[in-house]
């Protein structure tokens, strides 16, 4: 297997490409870097699997019909306690972000509020939906589904029947970054896999089945015609939290499930999210003081020298500070892949 050069990048100069990308592509200016905002701090986090990369696909569904640029989020629903939002196929990264900036409106008042947005186009890193939460002094639990294709196994099967189906929550700190736990429900997210093809290193074993349902680390067996299928993670529990996330993201409130091998086309995301305020519910205090000594006590080990124990969300920020630093990475057939992406909707100039 053949590595792919690598080539860095500034964060600003990624960001202001990915904007003329979707300006030609027919975006609002919000929307364009809405996009891009997003994207780009997703490689900067270190994922590069809902980063950049993601273009080309975003790209191809917008020539297709199936990502409606320039939606306006509608709001199906209101009963006080709960929202449900309509996308319509419409931005993931603006689609989301206005469904939190309402429940973040209605938990803030109330002390907690439910949200749901279903239909949208591909959402992207929900870390980001939990940070959006946090930074408003709210904890948030997000509970998302994936229909796009069946890409996981189920526990005890070979053959894939789910989508990545990711989990996310955060907890805001009084000083610093807040705590976030965010991951697919599967081994791997689908885009590391496409990160590992493009780059030409291989997966962590465990991780995919080839379409014989052997155990493979080569990346391609998720790209042939008749593809393998990823594993869930921890076994029957990954694969317990992916049914819940298929079942509160989508089915509770309407919107599509994966019910069979194909998706319509577009990676389609519901996400059904839960926000709790601790100053309305007069928590505040005790959340953090307890928050606070329990965090302590888990990292205590490490004041010996003897640990590295790291919570939720520190790597990232590692990730971000050396990538800011030093440039984000991108292998060859990535930047050829959004040059291409460019030229299929008239942006030909692209600083890459």
């Amino acid at each position: 297997m053949v590595e792919a050069q690598l080539h860095l990048f500034e964060a600003d100069r990624l960001r202001q490409a990915v904007v003329s990308v979707f300006l030609a592509a027919g975006s609002n200016e919000r929307e364009a870097r809405l996009i891009a905002g997003h994207l780009v701090e997703a490689n900067l986090r270190g994922h590069d699997s809902h980063g950049v990369g993601m273009i080309p696909s975003y790209v191809k569904n917008i020539l297709a019909g199936d990502f409606v640029v320039n939606q306006t989020l509608q709001v199906a629903l209101d009963t006080g306690a709960m929202l449900i939002c309509d996308a319509w196929q419409g931005a993931g990264q603006v689609m989301a972000h206005d469904a939190m900036d309402l429940g973040i409106a209605r938990a803030t008042e109330q002390g907690s509020a439910i949200v749901s947005l279903r239909n949208s186009h591909h959402v992207g890193r929900i870390g980001h939906w939990a940070e959006q939460c946090a930074a408003a002094g709210l904890v948030s639990l997000h509970f998302v589904n994936v229909v796009a294709g069946a890409f996981v196994a189920p526990f005890g099967g070979t053959q894939a029947r789910l989508g990545t189906n990711p989990f996310a929550a955060a907890f805001p700190r009084p000083v610093g970054p807040p705590l976030v736990i965010d991951f697919a429900t599967s081994r791997l997210a689908m885009g590391k896999v496409r990160v590992a093809y493009n780059k030409g290193t291989e997966l962590p074993p465990g991780a995919i089945v080839d379409n014989q349902g052997q155990p493979t680390t080569d990346p391609a067996a998720m790209f042939e015609e008749k593809p393998g299928s990823l594993l869930p993670f921890g076994e029957h529990k990954g694969f317990g939290l992916m049914l819940a996330c298929e079942l509160l993201g989508a089915a509770v409130v309407g919107a599509g499930t994966q019910v069979g091998p194909k998706g319509p086309g577009p990676v389609l995301n519901s996400m059904f999210s839960v926000l709790l305020s601790p100053e309305r519910l007069g928590t505040a205090e005790p959340f953090t003081r307890e928050m606070e000594a329990m965090l302590a006590w888990v990292l205590s080990e490490n004041e010996g020298g003897t640990a590295d124990v790291k919570l939720p969300g520190t790597p990232e920020l590692d990730s971000r500070a050396r990538r800011l630093r030093d440039g984000i990475p991108l292998d060859s057939n990535t930047i050829e892949q959004l040059r291409e992406a460019g030229r299929s909707v008239g942006a030909t100039h692209l600083d890459l």
